[in-house]
């Protein structure tokens, strides 16, 4: 019986941890979902970890170790804009969380052996490309890497026009060949316009040991310990994904599965058009 890579979450008020380190696939990388109502306290302390809070919507107060970040967060829904803000804070770091708003944040974390600063990233920090052509064009928010405080995380949002691909040709991040390639776990957490749409996620290895294809929905999760990956969104249907990594090096380190690099070379001569 092969092992089953998405999870999925059922909206639950308070901190709900999905993937955690010895309890899945992953070895470096954990994710977990906080949703408060309006004037809701949460407090949540980073232990040995680097931790990133997405504001996926709403707006919170974030203290850091008693220090005071202010209110972070704009968006009503993940489609309203491309760019989300967040709070990233080092390990060790004592914090409490308090809504404005309903809200609904991702919690991205991986272990590391540094102290870091506490950071509020804005929207005015956030980048946005669009990468690819049609049909496997989608705009790629990058809200944490390496010019952040952040020393392993690397985070952003995927947006998928219906009946696009994502992360075409498939790809994969793990070996060490820098700077070709790097070592990077990755989750991708799904939401979908309409709500009750859907995609398909692939994950394989080479040499077949994995080959899965998973239809996820909106709350459903893909953990990548290694392999090639890509997404593909059903017509009538926008998709939208948080992908968060961890590794030694930040940022798109990877190479295309061989057999479809042929694609991306098709790619730069249609932009060259």
């Amino acid at each position: 019986m092969s092992y089953n890579y998405k999870k999925s979450y059922k909206p639950h008020n308070g901190y709900t941890p999905i993937c955690k380190i010895g309890e899945c696939s992953l070895k470096d990388l954990e994710f977990g979902i906080i949703e408060l109502t309006p004037n809701q306290k949460l407090e949540y302390y980073t232990e040995n970890k680097e931790t990133a809070f997405v504001i996926l919507w709403g707006t919170v107060n974030f203290y850091a170790n008693g220090a005071d970040y202010g209110k972070l967060g704009v968006r009503a829904t993940v489609f309203a804009s491309p760019k989300a803000e967040c709070f990233y804070a080092g390990r060790n770091t004592k914090l409490e969380i308090i809504s404005v708003h309903n809200c609904k944040i991702a919690v991205c974390a991986t272990p590391i052996d540094v102290d870091t600063e506490p950071q509020a990233i804005s929207q005015a920090d956030v980048r946005v490309m669009r990468l690819g052509v049609k049909p496997w064009e989608r705009d790629t928010s990058f809200i944490v890497d390496g010019t952040t405080n952040a020393k392993k995380l690397t985070i952003g949002e995927a947006y998928c026009c219906p009946g696009n691909w994502a992360g075409f040709p498939p790809h994969k991040h793990d070996v060490d060949d820098m700077p070709r390639e790097c070592v990077a776990e990755e989750i991708y957490y799904f939401l979908f316009d309409p709500e009750q749409g859907f995609g398909i996620q692939c994950l394989y290895t080479g040499d077949g040991k994995i080959d899965e294809a998973y239809r996820v929905k909106s709350n459903d999760l893909v953990e990548f310990p290694y392999g090639y990956h890509t997404t593909v969104g059903a017509p009538g249907y926008n998709t939208y994904f948080l992908w968060l990594m961890a590794g030694e090096h930040q940022g798109f380190c990877r190479v295309n599965d061989p057999d479809h690099a042929w694609v991306a070379a098709v790619e730069n001569l249609i932009k060259k058009q």
